[in-house]
C-alpha cells in the first residue's frame, strides 16, 4: 500500500497546485486505484475543501467537479434526462456501489485509464476539462496528454440535445469491461462512435468514408460496424484477446448504433 509522509488539506486551488508540483506528492481522488500503488510518496494533498463535490448548471451545459463521486452522476436525474439513461447505464456496472460511493469524477478522468467507463461516456459527450493551470481543453486532446502537475478542477458537459447509447462487455457483472462503446447523435450533427477498454484508453472513431452520411440505417450502420472493426486497435490482456475484442467492437458498435433509432 502507498503510504505519505505529509497530509495537507488544501484551502485553495493555488495552494494545492503549488504543492503539487513536487514530483512526489499525490492529489486525492478517491484513493481507490491511488492505494493499491506502493512504495513512500511525499505529501498526500486533499481537495475536499474546495467544494469541487458539486454539479452545477451553468450557461453553457453542465459543471461536475473533481471530487463528486461515480455515485452521484450516475444517479443524476438531470444528466439522465438528457442523455436517456446513459450515466446510470454506463457507471452501475462500475464495481459496487461502496466503491461508486468513494470513486470520483476527477481520479476517474485524470487516471486516463484504458478500462474506464468515464472516459468513453464522456468522450461521447464532447466533454471539456477545465484544468488550474491550462484552463479548458476538450477531453479528446486531455486524454492525448501524458500526466503533469495541473490540476483538474471540472468536466465541463454541453447542455445540448443528444441521443446515446452506452454498451459495454465484461467477464462477470461488476468484473472491468472487455470492451466499451459509446454512440452519440447530436442534433444537427454526424453520429459520434467512442471504443475503449480495447484494452487502451477510449478513441473517437471517425466517419471517414462518410458510411453514415446518409442516415442511421441498418445497412449503414452493419457497414459502418464492419467498419470500425477494421479501424480501431486492440490488444490482448488477461480479460480477453485482441481476435475477440475486434469482434466486440462490431458487435457493440452495431448495438449502440442501432439503440440511437429506437
Amino acid at each position: 500500500m502507498l503510504q505519505f509522509q505529509n497530509y495537507v488539506r488544501a484551502q485553495s486551488l493555488e495552494q494545492a497546485y503549488t504543492l503539487n508540483q513536487n514530483r512526489r506528492a499525490r492529489v486525492l481522488g478517491g484513493m481507490l486505484w491511488l492505494r493499491t500503488e506502493g512504495g513512500t510518496a511525499g505529501t498526500a494533498i486533499d481537495l475536499s475543501a474546495l467544494g469541487l463535490d458539486t454539479i452545477e448548471r451553468t450557461g453553457e451545459g453542465w459543471a461536475i467537479g473533481a471530487m463528486v463521486s461515480l455515485r452521484t452522476l450516475e444517479r443524476h436525474p438531470e444528466l439522465n434526462a438528457m442523455t436517456g439513461g446513459a450515466f446510470a447505464k454506463a457507471l452501475a456496472p462500475i464495481v459496487g456501489v461502496q466503491f461508486r460511493n468513494l470513486a470520483t469524477v476527477g481520479g476517474s478522468v485524470w487516471g486516463r485509464f484504458g478500462f474506464s467507463d468515464v472516459l468513453t461516456l464522456l468522450l461521447a459527450l464532447d466533454a471539456e476539462v477545465e484544468l488550474y493551470h491550462a484552463g479548458r481543453i476538450p477531453l479528446a486532446q486531455f486524454a492525448e496528454l501524458a500526466p503533469d502537475r495541473d490540476i483538474l478542477v471540472r468536466v465541463l458537459v454541453p447542455d445540448a440535445p443528444v441521443k446515446l447509447d452506452y454498451q459495454a462487455a465484461r467477464i462477470a457483472r461488476t468484473d472491468l469491461p472487455l470492451l466499451t462503446c459509446a454512440a452519440a447523435l447530436p442534433q444537427d450533427a454526424p453520429p459520434r462512435l467512442i471504443i475503449g477498454a480495447r484494452p487502451m484508453r477510449a478513441m473517437p472513431v471517425a466517419d471517414a468514408q462518410g458510411i453514415l452520411s446518409a442516415g442511421l440505417t441498418p445497412e449503414a450502420i452493419r457497414a459502418f460496424a464492419d467498419y470500425a472493426a477494421g479501424a480501431v486497435p486492440t490488444g490482448t490482456n488477461s480479460r480477453g484477446s485482441a481476435e475477440y475484442r475486434t469482434h466486440l467492437v462490431k458487435v457493440l458498435t452495431t448495438r449502440a448504433l442501432g439503440g440511437l433509432i429506437q
